[in-house]
């Protein structure tokens, strides 16, 4: 299925771990995703989710011939399903980074509360270069992080960011060795077993209110655009030059 899901000592662990496609996500994996994070909030034991990866990559973003063959095409599809349930999560959600963090690869983490990456994790967000809008709530919630002008370069030109800079852009807590991170991350998902648990989700939730807010009018928007784009010729070109091993012709669009 390509998604382990464990628990221990207070913690949920979803391990993407399909390595063959670089973890990209399809829509087994979403579905399996999002069962988990509903499973998780309803038990009383687990205090936290953590999300990781394989070492040296963390997701590809979505698997795009799954994509091609079933897109998304409204809030019944799966990815848009495991956005909403990680969007409305009340536990605390870590993510342990090393590697490649494509698309929702990298959009998932600024829905996460504490996030720790490897110092050289690569990652970038290329929806315009496939002809799409970003997700996930992105168009808004990276701007007020790290600004217009650097968002616009991130999001209309695709250009990747490291770990360090995504610590920089105040995206992720902290840049470690590639080794360290899990550990690390996982060591910090367990402490919220000593805390209150109430205490720790009121506070989650006063901490993420105005932004869940203007993140779930931000995701409508996207979608409909997303799934209005995905049907149009300029994403139909995007594709067929990523399965043909060429670079797209944008030249005829207007």
């Amino acid at each position: 299925m390509g998604i382990k899901v464990t628990q221990s000592k207070g913690v949920t662990t979803l391990e993407i771990a399909r390595p063959e496609k670089k973890n990209a996500l399809n829509r087994p994996m979403y579905e399996a995703m999002t069962e988990a994070l509903h499973i998780a909030a309803a038990d009383k034991q687990v205090r936290a989710v953590l999300i990781t990866g394989q070492p040296g990559v963390f997701s590809a973003g979505n698997d795009l011939q799954d994509f091609a063959n079933h897109p998304p095409s409204g809030t019944a599809s799966p990815v848009i399903r495991f956005q909403n349930a990680l969007l409305h999560f009340d536990k605390p959600v870590i993510a342990a980074v090393t590697g490649l963090a494509v698309g929702i690869g990298t959009t998932m983490l600024l829905h996460c509360d504490l996030v720790y990456v490897s110092a050289d994790a690569r990652m970038s967000l290329p929806f315009v270069t496939l002809g799409l809008v970003p997700e996930f709530a992105a168009s808004v919630l990276l701007p007020r992080l790290i600004g217009h002008a650097k968002a616009a370069e991130i999001l209309m030109l695709g250009e990747p960011f490291t770990g360090a800079q995504a610590v920089e852009f105040g995206i992720a807590n902290a840049a470690l060795p590639a080794e360290e991170v899990l550990p690390h991350a996982r060591r910090m998902a367990e402490r919220f077993s000593e805390l209150p648990p109430r205490a720790v989700r009121e506070t989650k939730q006063l901490l993420r209110a105005a932004q869940r807010a203007s993140a779930a009018q931000a995701m409508r928007a996207e979608t409909a655009l997303y799934i209005e784009l995905l049907r149009g010729p300029e994403t139909k070109e995007a594709l067929a030059a990523f399965f043909q091993k060429r670079k797209p012709d944008f030249s005829k669009f207007k």
